[in-house]
């Protein structure tokens, strides 16, 4: 039996190396997609544009006014003389935040009362109007603890204290380059096993597989191992990139992330050979693929925090294996998770293997008589 297995093994991997274009697509793509969103793709704000409206005009607003402009994160680009003039800024996203000084700024200040400060942030992305608010916030802590000391105020405000876990500096990379090991390796898994079947069906050597001594079941496992071993190995470049290029601390066990892998590669490949059972062409095969793994990833919280989904969505996200994967990548790079922590995690990703390679057999089996 497993002499036939290894022999259709080879088989399919000489088909899939032997084309020159077919392998710089299996690596190269990949690749630069990791460097495009390693560099590209970051949480981070560098430049806010942000418009001041001061109806006080003293010497204390201009002081709060000094500390945006002075930021590295902020860029003025406008000075408002009427509150008319916010809502087109704001619409035509000209400006993310505009800061409202009150025109008793000053003279609230000086009397001990509370100065009320007017915030006015671009909300259609909620994730960078969070981080925009934090940035305001830090900026006015700053002339909060400023102007105390300079009055001998007794007493202070509440102030925050801030240590930030598993990230010191705050990297956005260290949290968004780890899943993307997840991403594009169910990429490339996926593009492999979605069009093998259907490949054979449409150029015709399907039938010829019918008339070997293989068995059903050991054709589906020599189909389904090229697409594994392939994901192992695009797993392991990727990681290599985001280790020693990146420098993303890798934090937890390696046995750990591996074992991870390879029962995400197990559902990954269920799913593409589930597809290509149903397809009768590669076209229908590729369409297949992608059909599954845009909203794979998009239900996955690799951009959009699982909890800001919809309740009805969100029980959706359990039937994608690349949620559970990622969570495992995060928290083995930059928590130092060990296997009893993965458990909840790794568990679902062999049910959904283990159904998905299920129902690929039967309809395998169906399909071929």
């Amino acid at each position: 039996m497993w002499q036939r297995i290894r022999a259709l093994l080879r088989k399919e991997l000489a088909t899939l190396l032997s084309d020159r274009r077919g392998r710089l697509v299996l690596i190269v793509p990949p690749l630069i997609q990791l460097l495009v969103f390693g560099y590209a793709a970051t949480f981070d704000l560098k430049d806010i544009p942000y418009a001041i409206y001061d109806e006080d005009r003293s010497a204390t607003s201009r002081d709060l006014d000094a500390g945006f402009a002075g930021s590295a994160a902020f860029h003025r680009v406008a000075v408002l003389d009427a509150e008319t003039e916010i809502a087109s800024l704001v619409d035509a996203r000209k400006v993310l935040v505009v800061i409202h000084l009150g025109p008793h700024f000053s003279a609230d200040l000086l009397s001990g009362r509370t100065a009320p400060l007017q915030v006015i942030i671009d909300g259609r992305n909620s994730n960078t109007a969070m981080t925009t608010l934090n940035y305001v916030r830090s900026v006015v802590d700053a002339f909060n603890r400023k102007w105390i000391a300079a009055h001998g105020q007794q007493g202070s405000p509440a102030q925050l204290e801030t240590r930030a876990w598993f990230n010191p500096n705050l990297e956005s990379r260290w949290f968004f380059i780890p899943g993307l090991i997840g991403v594009l390796t169910l990429l490339v898994t996926m593009l492999v096993t979605a069009m093998t079947v259907a490949r054979e069906r449409e150029q015709g050597t399907f039938d010829q597989l019918l008339v070997t001594p293989l068995r059903p079941g050991e054709i589906l496992l020599g189909k389904a191992l090229p697409g594994f071993l392939i994901g192992i190995v695009e797993a392991t470049a990727i990681l290599l990139v985001t280790t020693l290029w990146f420098r993303v601390p890798l934090l937890g066990s390696l046995l750990a992330l591996y074992c991870g892998l390879a029962l995400f590669l197990l559902s990954a490949v269920g799913a593409g050979l589930l597809i290509s059972a149903l397809a009768v062409t590669q076209q229908q095969g590729l369409l297949g693929a992608f059909l599954f793994m845009v909203p794979a990833v998009i239900l996955s919280g690799f951009a959009t925090p699982i909890a800001n989904m919809p309740l009805a969505v969100q029980t959706l996200t359990y039937a994608d294996p690349l949620r559970y994967f990622l969570v495992i990548l995060r928290k083995i790079f930059l928590e130092g998770a060990g296997f009893d922590v993965l458990i909840p995690q790794l568990w679902p990703m062999a049910v959904i293997g283990i159904i998905s390679m299920a129902l690929a057999s039967w309809l395998f089996r169906h399909r071929m008589y």
